[in-house]
């Protein structure tokens, strides 16, 4: 679609509010950081009492057998990282806002490497503890790993989640390279939602891998969701951007049906077509200013807590697991109730004793210039 296209230049842009009716940014913000946590601990479940593998070792049986009711609801918990894109497209859009490219590449690092690096630290330790957990490995895989570019390298991945962050860091990409460093503005971001949309869809017809990989053609309409939802939730809604959010939700149903269900038939089809339409439906909610019941501090501290307890919980949570479980004996549902809150616990102390104090000051010193002066395009 041709930047000058005349169906897009004449789309009526109202002004920024910044709020909706009736809510004001913090309760919004508050409202979001509560999804991002249940989705956390929807893949938790998963991880825990969805799945067989190493998990199924770590407990001495299958989850199924052990949680009967909750292993059936659990099998669905790995939706929760499709909800964690729609949240990511419409977080993005927002914290992009007004920056430049600079200032956007900072704050991902900032955002993203110090709890990363401590994960990558406690994951490698208790697999030398614990070897039939977690396999230790080399030191070369560990410090590739320390790039989270260990996907696209072929290398052995220390964190099982991290595959996501590949996912999100080509999104960053993406975003940053064709609209960030531009300038973040409402026309610019529905170009790129459309253009996207266009090339996710012939993706799948085009066999091409490389392009495979730069489209994400199986993770695109969530982001691109999330995307329209901040337009929504800054500019008011219209036509356009609900039109876009549909898209996106029809395509993404699809790709969640087909990478969930036909691989997996004993998930319910049906069941997620709900959870994809119900994460829409919260971020949607959360645009519009509709949870106004969701404030407080609590609900902004599980937002801070959401990232390093993702990234620690399923290799760590299953090395609890074990040692609870199969060597002290205790029983099913407290193993599974303790090792969920240590790692609350121990996600809680990644974020004070890490991402608080180090995350500003990697953001100042990537800030820092010895020698030339700022881009005055970029913005670096």
């Amino acid at each position: 679609m041709a930047a000058s296209s005349p169906t897009l230049a004449a789309v009526p842009v109202p002004p920024p509010t910044g709020t909706a009716p009736g809510s004001s940014p913090r309760s919004r913000l508050s409202a979001l950081d509560g999804l991002r946590l249940v989705a956390a601990l929807m893949v938790c479940l998963y991880h825990y009492a969805g799945r067989g593998g190493t998990v199924s070792a770590s407990w001495h049986g299958n989850p199924a057998h052990l949680f009967p009711t909750l292993s059936r609801a659990a099998v669905y918990g790995s939706l929760g990282v499709q909800f964690f894109f729609v949240i990511s497209g419409f977080v993005i859009c927002m914290s992009s806002w007004g920056r430049t490219l600079g200032d956007f590449f900072r704050s991902r690092v900032a955002r993203l490497y110090p709890a990363y690096w401590v994960a990558l630290v406690l994951v490698t330790g208790a697999s030398l503890a614990l070897p039939v957990v977690v396999h230790p490995v080399r030191l070369d895989e560990f410090l590739v790993n320390l790039t989270m570019l260990q996907q696209p390298m072929g290398a052995t991945r220390v964190l099982g989640v991290c595959w996501t962050l590949w996912v999100e860091l080509r999104f960053y990409a993406l975003f940053a390279l064709l609209v960030v460093a531009r300038g973040v503005t409402y026309r610019r971001v529905v170009l790129f939602a459309a253009g996207w949309t266009l090339a996710a869809v012939l993706c799948h017809s085009s066999g091409n891998a490389l392009l495979n990989q730069v489209v994400m053609p199986e993770y695109a309409p969530f982001f691109v969701g999330g995307l329209a939802l901040y337009l929504i939730h800054r500019f008011g809604g219209d036509l356009l951007a609900w039109g876009v959010v549909a898209m996106s939700w029809l395509l993404a149903q699809s790709e969640a049906t087909r990478g969930l269900w036909g691989a997996h038939p004993h998930r319910d089809p049906y069941v997620v077509v709900l959870i994809v339409t119900v994460a829409f439906a919260a971020v949607a909610a959360v645009a519009l200013g509709r949870p106004r019941w969701a404030r407080g501090r609590w609900l902004v501290t599980a937002g801070a807590l959401t990232y390093p307890f993702y990234l620690i919980h399923e290799h760590l949570g299953w090395f609890v697991i074990r040692v609870l479980h199969r060597g002290l004996g205790l029983p099913a549902w407290p193993t599974l109730v303790v090792t969920v809150l240590g790692m609350l616990g121990l996600a809680w102390l990644i974020h004070r004793l890490a991402e608080r104090p180090f995350g500003p000051r990697l953001k100042r010193a990537l800030k820092e210039r010895k020698l030339g002066s700022r881009s005055p395009r970029l913005g670096f």
